[in-house]
């Protein structure tokens, strides 16, 4: 039942009742109708009270619903809405937890609302590309400063209800137990009977033009090319300051349906829908239950390893960090200090907070300390040799059950795994640097993972808000290998006639966060020297592009050196064309006689993105991801891809897939190069813990 109905005295109190946020579903909001109906029918009924949960009043439409029919059937969250704001009786909205989306709205349309001070208030709507549909961009604006309404609406941000203390959107802040305080706010006015206040009626509070434009400028001025909501949200407010209600009510539901329809907002709803579908783990009964983790060990306090231990100290979970080296031991706790001391100064952390957090780390340089660890992540050098004898000492000493893990980026899980008596208990998590503030996990799944530990790390993800994505095993696992194709047509790019500035612009312009070769000297190009000079012992290969290896062979590693695709003057990030790369790239063309041509931005953007969904094909084919839309997460949320492109498989489907296989040939036709050979429309894929082949999921990325 996803509503209850209940008389307290002369009251009727219609509890919302849908976990896990009270979602509008169809159900809920006819009980809310039902509800309303059954006390303005009743003599006795002089007030009604809607109240949700402690987490929830209502977090705003049932993604349960999105895409549904019954998720738009009558009645509608508009009809609700008009019904709660028509009653005859006064209704008071009861707010604690989250009060989002629709379920501010709701909010909206009653004639009081009293809140607990921490209750979180938002129209996040726009970060799905759209616009707040029920009335939010015209009701708002008659409660809060149209410029505060304003604020709320363009960028989507939660604030705590006690920063509207004072103003008309709540009528009282409380604290305590709120059905008791709404209980008495309802008696308080059947005492004292006065007229209802119909949002819809009151006036919207002055604002000069002249200061409402600055805003609206100010708001528009940071904002992405590619993301139209914004813009339309200050039209939508705007029309609640020039229109009467009910005008500026459709205006509103035309900004709304004209969103609905853009690139950016369905790629922006592909993504949120992602995520969620990112947690369903194929082939894993949801009856599993997790192992419980109360103290972590991590091998290692270099950058990563210091830096995924934050994601747990931040969680209040126990950490034990291991060096060898005592001074590089010290070197990783002072580095946690440092970054926390910088949060304390900016704000962000109270002291109490800083002191609690590090407490709960312990530094050792002897193996033994791990011994109750329920979970130990080994953050050292990428190296297979030295991978393997760190499993070989943690089988020594970790308890029967504690998971053992790798960041590994790159190498394969299942020869470490097999290292160990307990490959069952072995799984890769691959933390993308700075690890405490990077958003994505790749979560890899060996051979012979048990089922019971892939759910711990999908939930210990949850708990470190990390964005978890279930990766197979192959060389770089779904990040990193894709990269290594859309590095290599930025690669051949040069060789055939564009500079890395050029490369990079292109990509950049488009909507990645940051080019290729600028990416390539942020991360160290030393890095990916490594792995080539390792991948030739295994696989000689000629042919392959030396530009890079050149590159570095000069010392020119990146940021670090001062030095890379780009230069960069001391104390400055800024990328400055260096003659000496140009040079370099002039030369190689005449070593191996390439003729030069001119290549557009748009061919450019074609290579190199293509390039990624081509090898996320293949991925998807080799059941290495479990659904497109995961690998789409996965360069969202961990290589830059522009939110408003929803990912490289959503784009190529945007596209068209023919579109997309007919530029693939042609790009083929021309090189030879294997990585345009066409690849299959219905995907089999092969199980990535050595199974029987399975049929795929549908590789369209916007069904789930």
């Amino acid at each position: 039942m996803s509503g209850t109905y209940d008389i307290h005295g002369q009251t009727a109190v219609i509890t919302l009742n849908n976990p896990p946020v009270n979602g509008l579903s169809h159900d809920l909001r006819t009980r809310i109708v039902a509800g309303v109906q059954a006390a303005l029918a009743a003599p006795g009924i002089q007030s009604i009270v809607l109240i949700g949960s402690s987490r929830a009043f209502s977090g705003g439409a049932d993604i349960r619903e999105f895409n549904l029919p019954i998720g738009l059937a009558e009645p509608n969250l508009p009809q609700v809405i008009d019904v709660v704001e028509s009653s005859a009786k006064p209704i008071i909205a009861a707010i604690s937890g989250v009060c989002m989306g629709g379920g501010l709205e709701l909010a909206l349309g009653c004639h009081y609302r009293i809140a607990l001070a921490d209750a979180l208030i938002a129209l996040p709507e726009v970060k799905l590309g759209v616009l707040p549909g029920a009335g939010g961009t015209q009701r708002l604006p008659r409660l809060l400063n149209p410029e505060i309404a304003l604020g709320m609406i363009v960028t989507g941000e939660a604030s705590p209800a006690a920063k509207f203390k004072g103003t008309a959107l709540f009528d009282q802040i409380v604290d305590g137990d709120l059905l008791a305080a709404a209980l008495q706010f309802a008696a308080d006015l059947a005492s004292a009977p006065k007229p209802l206040l119909r949002t819809r009626d009151l006036p919207v509070l002055k604002v000069e033009p002249s200061v409402f434009a600055q805003v609206s400028t100010k708001l528009l001025a940071g904002i992405q090319p590619g993301y139209p909501a914004p813009a339309k949200c200050v039209e939508a407010v705007r029309a609640a300051l020039d229109l009467p209600f009910l005008e500026g009510l459709r205006r509103e539901q035309e900004l709304f349906h004209e969103l609905v329809e853009t690139s950016a907002s369905k790629a922006l709803r592909h993504a949120f829908f992602a995520e969620r579908a990112a947690t369903k783990l194929a082939s894993v009964a949801e009856s599993t239950q997790a192992r419980p983790i109360k103290q972590v060990g991590i091998i290692g306090a270099g950058t990563m390893g210091s830096g995924i231990a934050m994601n747990f100290l931040n969680a209040g979970i126990a950490i034990v960090m291991l060096e060898i080296k005592a001074d590089a031991l010290e070197r990783g706790v002072a580095t946690i200090r440092k970054t926390y001391d910088s949060a304390v100064k900016k704000g962000k952390l109270k002291p109490v907070e800083l002191e609690q957090r590090l407490s709960l780390l312990r530094a050792t340089t002897d193996y033994a300390d791990l011994a109750a660890a329920d979970l130990i992540i080994e953050a050292v050098f990428e190296d297979l040799s030295i991978k393997e004898q760190v499993f070989r000492k943690l089988d020594q000493v970790a308890k029967p059950g504690a998971i053992l893990a790798s960041n590994t980026s790159t190498l394969d899980l299942n020869v470490l795994a097999a290292v160990t008596k307990r490959p069952e208990d072995v799984i890769g998590l691959h933390f993308f640097s700075p690890a405490h503030l990077m958003k994505l996990l790749e979560v890899v799944r060996g051979a012979k993972t048990a089922d019971d530990v892939l759910v711990t790390a999908m939930a210990l993800a949850k708990k470190i808000k990390k964005t978890a994505v279930v990766s197979g095993v192959c060389d770089g696992f779904i990040g990193n290998r894709m990269i290594a194709p859309y590095s290599q047509q930025a690669i051949q790019l040069l060789e055939e006639g564009c500079t890395p500035s050029q490369v990079d612009q292109a990509l950049e312009a488009w909507g990645m966060a940051m080019g290729p070769f600028r990416m390539g000297d942020l991360a160290g190009n030393d890095i990916g020297w490594a792995i080539r000079k390792h991948q030739r012992l295994t696989v000689p290969d000629p042919e392959y592009p030396r530009i890079p290896d050149r590159l570095c062979e000069m010392g020119r590693y990146g940021q670090k050196t001062g030095a890379g695709w780009y230069r960069y003057e001391a104390g400055s990030r800024d990328a400055l064309v260096d003659p000496v790369v140009l040079d370099l790239i002039t030369a190689y063309r005449a070593e191996k006689g390439i003729k030069t041509r001119a290549i557009s931005d748009a061919e450019i953007v074609e290579r190199c993105i293509y390039a990624l969904y081509q090898e996320g094909t293949r991925i998807l084919d080799e059941g290495i991801a479990q659904r497109a839309s995961d690998i789409d997460l996965v360069y969202l949320c961990g290589y830059g891809f522009p939110l408003h492109r929803g990912g490289p498989m959503f784009y190529a489907e945007a596209v068209g897939l023919a579109a997309v296989a007919q530029r693939v040939a042609s790009f083929y036709a021309q090189s030879g190069d294997p990585l345009w050979r066409p690849v299959t429309e219905a995907p089999v894929r092969k199980s990535s813990r050595g199974g029987e082949s399975v049929k795929a999921e549908t590789r369209r990325s916007t069904e789930f």
